[in-house]
């Protein structure tokens, strides 16, 4: 019954396997205890941690979407304040910035509890 279970498994895992559940049961038993116990870990942030992430990854949305506008109804003319204008050059930026600093925020806050 033990081979047909296990026909396609390596014969040095199946031998280390059988030996270990007959000569040492206890210590089988509390392995698979731990193993079972093992798969529901708790997650490593809280609801405010993903709440400060969404605000920052929000931020920087917005601040790429300041970032990017501003299409030209002409191409072949350049339109010098419309690409260098202060949305642009400094209040996008900073807006990712901050962002980026509300994510980091947001990953080394610990949980409450």
């Amino acid at each position: 019954m033990f081979i047909k279970l296990f026909r396609f498994a390596k014969p040095a895992i199946l031998l280390s396997v059988f030996l270990t559940s007959r000569l040492f049961p206890y210590i089988a038993h509390t392995n698979c205890i731990k193993m079972v116990e093992s798969k529901t870990t708790p997650s490593i942030f809280s609801k405010d941690n993903y709440i400060w992430m969404a605000i920052g990854a929000a931020i920087i949305t917005i601040g790429m979407f300041l970032m990017s506008g501003g299409a030209s109804t002409d191409p072949a003319v350049f339109n010098k304040d419309e690409v260098y204008s202060i949305t642009r050059i400094t209040i996008a930026p900073i807006l990712i910035l901050l962002g980026l600093v509300i994510e980091i925020y947001a990953i080394f806050k610990k949980p409450k509890g």
